[in-house]
């Protein structure tokens, strides 16, 4: 069966809309306990917009599930990831603007910089991972960093999923995958993905070890509940 990380940012944008204490993430870290999820995935942005510091500091303190923690290759993020110690960090581009990350990390051309970064993340026990778009160029350059995992921007193979497009983006995932378990690098993959084009990929992408998904599982949260929202891409998963 493939992984299930679960990204709870948007338990966390739902408490900030009004600033108030409620819903609480570890709350929700409680549920996905309790359907033996993988991980928990999260992303602490720069302009704090839905996680917090103490919500991740909660977290890792509760300790029950594996952290995935998403972040910039800042300074300042390197510190707290450094500090705390997450099972994970999922290197991610950001931007202030905008609404979700719009693409994958240009590791190619941020080999330098990212080689001394990633070192003290490493350095520092921590399990690193980079968040590409799935290029030969990018996996290339996410293996010469010495990473231990790549996850692949599914965002524009969800944008042309019911396109006459949607065989070439698969096409191109499916390739970078298989390049990248074969020079050793483990490949997971998220964004945009939500229980219609989940299925389709599971079912043609063997590569692909691991799924992190967070906005389609808490928006079918609020018909059904969190709980069988997770079990129902769990269901797709084991499918596989």
């Amino acid at each position: 069966m493939k992984r299930l990380g679960v990204n709870i940012d948007h338990i966390a944008t739902l408490r900030q809309a009004r600033l108030t204490s409620y819903p609480n993430p570890l709350e929700a870290c409680e549920l996905l306990a309790k359907c033996h999820v993988a991980q928990v995935t999260l992303h602490l942005r720069e302009d704090r917009r839905h996680i917090q510091d103490r919500d991740l500091e909660m977290i890792l303190a509760w300790g029950k599930l594996p952290v995935n923690l998403e972040m910039a290759a800042t300074e300042e993020m390197l510190d707290i990831a450094c500090r705390l110690k997450p099972a994970i960090v999922t290197l991610v581009p950001e931007k202030r603007e905008e609404l979700t990350t719009e693409g994958g990390l240009d590791v190619a051309a941020l080999m330098s910089p990212l080689h001394s970064f990633i070192r003290r993340l490493k350095h520092a026990g921590i399990h690193v991972s980079l968040f590409i778009d799935p290029e030969f160029a990018q996996v290339n350059a996410s293996r010469e960093l010495g990473v231990d995992s790549i996850e692949f921007h599914t965002g524009t193979y969800s944008e042309f999923f019911e396109t006459a497009h949607r065989d070439r983006k698969v096409e191109r995932l499916k390739n970078s995958a298989f390049m990248a378990k074969n020079i050793g690098l483990r490949v997971c993959a998220g964004h945009g993905l939500h229980r219609e084009n989940l299925s389709f990929l599971v079912q043609n992408i063997p590569d692909i070890l691991e799924y992190n998904i967070g906005h389609s599982i808490i928006a079918r949260a609020l018909f059904v509940g969190l709980e069988r929202a997770i079990q129902e891409i769990q269901l797709l998963l084991e499918a596989s």
